[in-house]
């Protein structure tokens, strides 16, 4: 299982979006998703996390909240431990290019719309409504998510925000 960090920088009711358009072979071809990436050797889940806003957005970290791991089962993709943290708290400017997609401010209200994992939808969920530190399971079948499982306890899915 690999370890990867995700974060959502928020600023003036919108989150900081990478849209997934870069890569060949990327899981997440088409999809917005929040900034972050794979873990380095003896990397904590704070070194990757500052390490990979500063690597592809340009902004530096002052403060973040911690929100919970997210565990990723998939009969297509490699296991994955995603630790999830949320920002408002940023100094730089934003940069314009980046390796992994295009970065873009997505206003809360049109996040929701766009091409996204469903399983995110929950996560972002619980991320909003600061829920405590939590652990969630995410098991997909191709891009159709057929589990999700907080603390322990199963959701009932379709998942309604």
């Amino acid at each position: 299982m690999k370890n990867t960090t995700l974060c959502y920088l928020e600023q003036d009711g919108s989150y900081l979006l990478l849209h997934r358009i870069k890569k060949k072979q990327d899981m997440n071809q088409d999809k917005w998703i929040g900034i972050g990436g794979k873990f380095e050797e003896n990397e904590s889940p704070e070194d990757c996390l500052l390490r990979e806003v500063r690597e592809e957005t340009g902004l530096s970290l002052r403060s973040w909240r911690y929100c919970g791991i997210v565990t990723f089962v998939s009969d297509r993709w490699e296991g994955e431990y995603m630790h999830l943290f949320h920002s408002r708290d940023f100094t730089g400017t934003l940069k314009k290019d980046c390796d992994e997609g295009v970065p873009e401010w997505i206003p809360f209200e049109k996040f929701h719309q766009l091409p996204q994992w469903a399983g995110d939808k929950i996560f972002l969920d619980l991320m909003q409504k600061q829920i405590p530190f939590f652990s969630l399971k995410l098991r997909y079948e191709g891009e159709a998510l057929r589990e999700a499982v907080l603390n322990g306890a199963p959701l009932k899915l379709p998942y309604e925000v």
